[in-house]
């Protein structure tokens, strides 16, 4: 039945499990360990284990095991392993498939946790990583060669949200045997279909959007169940990246009314980025809703039209305007985090990605004036209004 659920529908119901006092709310299982009959059912749950038994929450759990199972429902997904951060999810999934000699191609324009992963972890142990512009296919197209056995990127890049085409690069990847890895969080589960686009493997920071209010660290791969039970289970069970059932109990409540929440910090998104474009104060306002963003028909295609929940705002006066900019706000606060019900401002050069070399800051585009905007559910006029009194005082 859950099958021809709608989406809504999925996120409130999918992967529930209820125990023999029958609650409403999900139950939270907040155990480490499970007791058996037996010396013979111990023996026989540890050389199989059934749909539903658990040997230890480091191999799973039920509460971890319902959220697993309503997010992969959500996302049109056969299976999925719930992590215990979104950069466990992307470090897991890489990690768990790749070995020495392999070779992954990655759109450049990451956040620089995942750059250092891409960059520092992975070539240390012998993996062979080249980095394109996202935006270009031809530049895909010349480094997805015959022998790659990965190909990652974000559909919407962190913090210039630039948006890559998932199904042209899934098709050039797919043609040479590569599995494709799409970290899929600024476009949120909302208004990406990644799978149904190509993607093999979908990540997600749980904490970002799914979560949506600012409680608790997590992340899920998203997969088919042989990629999810045979390659990344057995990693992350051993090295001990899984998510906690209380963490796994939120997350579920976040699912909710994360639909709700992330089309309400859409549509403010879209507002706010109406209102200041071509504001004297801003070098450039990008916004992948606005039709002056240069994917802009990708993201129609792509995303139903959608911008997201982030919009960047590029302040002419550079560093000295951002900071001022940033001090005057009343409403949003500052912060790194991103898909939460309040809104959050972020200076990427000097937080996120401070640790990025100039040139490849510049490469990116992240200049001293750039601001990293995630929209909450605020009142969108009030938060045009504490926006355009900042920007006054950032002149």
């Amino acid at each position: 039945m859950s099958e021809s659920w709608k989406a809504r529908t999925r996120a409130v119901h999918g992967g529930t499990r209820r125990s023999q006092y029958g609650e409403v709310s999900e139950a939270i299982f907040l155990t480490q360990g499970f007791v058996y009959d037996s010396a013979e059912a111990a023996a026989q749950r540890f050389e199989q284990a059934g749909e539903d038994e658990f040997i230890y929450a480091r191999y799973g759990n039920p509460t971890v095991r319902m959220f697993e199972e309503r997010i992969a429902l959500l996302e049109g997904a056969e299976d999925g392993f719930a992590t215990a951060s979104g950069m466990a999810a992307v470090s897991g999934a890489l990690t768990s498939m790749l070995k020495a000699g392999d070779r992954v191609v990655s759109s450049r324009a990451l956040f620089g946790s995942c750059l250092y992963v891409l960059e520092e972890v992975l070539t240390r142990y012998g993996v062979e990583v080249e980095f394109v512009d996202g935006t270009d296919l031809d530049q895909w197209r010349a480094a997805i060669t015959p022998g790659t056995r990965a190909v990652f990127f974000e559909s919407i890049s962190n913090p210039t949200l630039e948006v890559v085409d998932i199904a042209a690069v899934s098709d050039l990847a797919h043609a040479v045997g590569a599995t494709v890895l799409v970290d899929n969080v600024f476009a949120t589960p909302v208004f990406s279909d990644a799978i149904a686009q190509g993607a093999d493997v979908v990540i997600y920071s749980a904490t970002k959007h799914i979560d949506g209010q600012g409680r608790a660290l997590g992340g899920i791969i998203l997969g088919t169940r042989d990629f999810i039970r045979k390659t990344v289970e057995p990693y992350m069970k051993h090295t001990g990246g899984s998510m906690s059932p209380f963490t796994a109990w939120v997350m579920l409540k976040g699912l909710e009314t994360m639909e709700l929440r992330v089309r309400a910090q859409a549509a403010g998104a879209l507002q706010l980025a109406q209102a200041l474009e071509g504001h004297d104060a801003l070098a450039r306002v990008i916004y992948p809703g606005l039709e002056s963003h240069a994917q802009n028909d990708l993201v129609a295609r792509q995303m139903g039209g959608k911008g997201g929940t982030v919009l960047s705002l590029d302040l002419a006066g550079g560093q000295a305007a951002a900071f001022a900019f940033l001090n005057a706000l009343t409403i949003p606060v500052i912060s790194n985090n991103l898909g939460d019900a309040k809104s959050i401002l972020t200076h990427p050069a000097t937080t996120t990605h401070q640790r990025l070399p100039q040139d490849q800051k510049d490469v990116l585009g992240i200049t001293p004036g750039l601001v990293r905007m995630s929209v909450g559910i605020e009142d969108a006029d009030d938060l045009v209004a504490d926006v355009l009194q900042a920007l006054e005082k950032a002149v």
